[in-house]
């Protein structure tokens, strides 16, 4: 949902870290959704994606696009895998339309041995902050936004429905560029 907020109908996206889902909500009709990723078989399967391109941010934070070529960069559940987060931060600032959002959400579930070790380290909320530091970092963004649900039922089709009462949190740190 929050991205349905932030972003603009008929947008261009860049999808970092994109895999087989991009989390848009059902009815936001956006113009393109440009998928970078690890693995082009998860972005082939993803339906939002109207193109893709496999990328390691970690090996290379510069993004492999022209200057001021997205209306909005989205990352979702992928933060705590980046190693090289204020770089990434930076070349997304190049990237975007002036005006132009970047937004990353992500939750209290992570792969451990795949997460930089500062994020396992951190409490959830002080993980926001880290995330909004990066922001602050670039002094390119302004309209800075944080966002915390907890505590929502978690739906009767989840897989985990019945072992645990409670969804997972989905934290957004989101600017827009200056």
């Amino acid at each position: 949902a929050l991205y349905g907020e932030l972003l603009e109908p008929g947008g261009r996206v860049l999808d970092l870290m994109s895999a087989y889902q991009s989390h848009l909500p059902p009815g936001l009709e956006l113009g393109e959704v440009m998928g970078l990723g690890m693995n082009q078989e998860e972005m082939d399967a993803n339906p939002a994606l109207t193109g893709s391109l496999v990328h390691d941010l970690n090996a290379d934070p510069n993004l492999p696009f022209g200057d001021a070529s997205f209306d909005a960069v989205i990352c979702t559940a992928s933060m705590e895998y980046l190693t090289r987060s204020r770089e990434v931060f930076a070349d997304a600032a190049r990237v975007l339309r002036p005006g132009g959002v970047l937004a990353m959400c992500f939750s209290n579930r992570f792969f451990p041995p795949k997460t930089v070790r500062l994020w396992t380290e951190l409490h959830d909320f002080e993980k926001l902050g880290l995330v909004l530091d990066y922001f602050l970092e670039t002094g390119r963004y302004s309209d800075l936004g944080t966002l915390s649900l907890r505590g929502w039922p978690r739906p009767a089709d989840d897989r985990h429905y019945g072992e645990y009462p409670a969804s997972d949190p989905v934290y957004g740190v989101w600017g827009r560029l200056n």
